[in-house]
């Protein structure tokens, strides 16, 4: 009886060094895979093909460090500031121009310490947080501000214009790229004070010219009135660009502060706009398609809002083939905003015309200032000739709001994000014509 215990203990034995020996062959097999076969001589042992598949793996890691130093140079000699944290947001590796750019004294990858200490930015800690949850590039711009560390020159604060490039990495790790825009804006900012200049310096001979040509109007017979009558319409045309100059350069000055708000009903004000351009819409046939609220009560400065109106619907039905129907949508929609996770709600605005839409690759460009569109969307396109008579002949009349230069959009934008709201512009996709949409907040504590 005991010898055929020990026969049973003797094959299970043999019956595990068996199975570990199958483990281990299938594991060396799978190490010394990838191995050179020029390099292993026929019959070598298992030792010298392990020996062999550690001497490559150490080539191989040797390599990769070889990479990666030159890859952390490259970045570190990039004219672009890049951090990078890790899954708990703390600060792992950041290249000199970033430490630079965000004003970080010291950056230690061994003892790595968490960003909100090192840089006090709630933008890019939820650009960072963004780009871990969506698990995708995300990007988005904003000021930055350093404070001094001294008491005294706490008031002296440097700002710098910023846009981030966020993208995740492994184990919940995020990147970032940082890029200076401070050039750009200055850019910017100077072409935008050049114009301002030269609106102020022309509305003066703009208004006497055409006080000139309204006197001659009525002094001179047909045949020459005509002449004058161009005249007219091109100084009207002038007129009208130089004053939406102006009005960008009074809302690019603390455009918040220079709001008159009062409580008006928005879809009143809808209504009223469109009533305003009647004659343009009539000389087209064009209808009004108004879908959503009856009355919608709103604090907005009203003559600005009035405006935008006028210049999202003068937009449509300049771009609208004759007996189309314009639609205006009004909603309100629940949302939370990120900031106080609180719910609140908003009101939307959809403005859709009925003509051929903006080309893509004009559709990241609409909303800048003199940005004009293809041949189709300007104001001498050749494929609607009877818009082009309609516009001609109410040239004269206080209806025409838009120069047709590309600035109305651009004043669009900036009232819009004066009421702290976000305008965009996309393409309707059951239709093809413009899709204009505009997102206001909203609170039912009306005054």
């Amino acid at each position: 009886m005991e010898f055929l215990w020990f026969l049973l203990g003797l094959a299970i034995g043999l019956l595990f060094f068996v199975w570990y020996r199958y483990q281990l062959a299938r594991d060396l097999k799978r190490l010394t895979q990838n191995l050179d076969a020029a390099s292993v001589s026929v019959g070598a042992s298992l030792t010298s093909q392990l020996t062999l598949a550690i001497a490559q793996q150490q080539r191989s890691n040797q390599q990769f460090s070889r990479h990666l130093e030159i890859l952390k140079q490259v970045i570190n000699l990039a004219p672009i500031s890049y951090l990078q944290v890790d899954e708990e947001n703390q600060l792992t590796w950041c290249n000199p121009l970033a430490c630079q750019t965000l004003d970080i004294q010291r950056c230690d990858s061994d003892q790595p310490r968490l960003l909100l200490e090192l840089v006090r930015s709630y933008e890019l800690d939820s650009l960072i947080e963004q780009a871990r949850d969506q698990q995708k590039l995300c990007q988005r711009d904003w000021t930055f501000y350093i404070a001094s560390a001294e008491a005294v020159n706490m008031s002296e604060q440097r700002a710098i214009p910023l846009r981030g490039t966020a993208f995740p990495l492994l184990d919940g790790a995020v990147g970032v790229f940082l890029e200076n825009r401070q050039e750009a804006v200055t850019l910017v900012q100077q072409r935008d004070r050049w114009a301002s200049d030269v609106a102020h310096e022309l509305k003066t001979p703009l208004t006497s010219i055409r006080l000139v040509a309204e006197t001659l109007q009525s002094r001179l017979d047909p045949p020459t009135r005509n002449w004058v009558d161009r005249l007219l319409k091109e100084s009207v045309r002038l007129s009208t660009l130089v004053q939406e100059l102006l009005d960008l350069s009074q809302l690019d000055v603390s455009p918040t502060q220079r709001l008159s708000l009062k409580t008006v009903d928005l879809v009143k004000l809808i209504h009223a706009a469109w009533l305003t351009l009647e004659p343009l819409s009539s000389a087209k046939s064009l209808q009004l398609d108004y879908q959503g609220l009856d009355r919608l009560l709103i604090r907005v400065d009203e003559s600005r809002l009035h405006r935008v109106f006028l210049n999202l619907l003068d937009n449509a039905i300049r771009y609208s083939p004759p007996q189309r129907s314009l639609q205006v949508r009004l909603s309100l929609h629940p949302v939370t905003r990120l900031s106080t996770k609180q719910a609140t709600q908003e009101i939307q605005i959809d403005v859709i015309d009925g003509g051929q839409g903006f080309p893509e690759s004009s559709l990241p460009f609409v909303f800048d200032r003199f940005y004009r569109a293809d041949p189709s969307r300007s104001r001498s396109g050749s494929e609607h000739p009877s818009h082009s008579q309609a516009n001609s002949d109410v040239a004269l009349q206080p209806v025409q709001f838009s120069s047709g230069s590309g600035l109305g959009l651009a004043i669009v934008r900036q009232i819009v994000e004066a009421h702290q709201g976000i305008v965009s512009a996309k393409n309707d996709p059951q239709t093809g014509g413009a899709w204009l949409q505009i997102l206001l907040p909203w609170s039912e504590q009306i005054e």
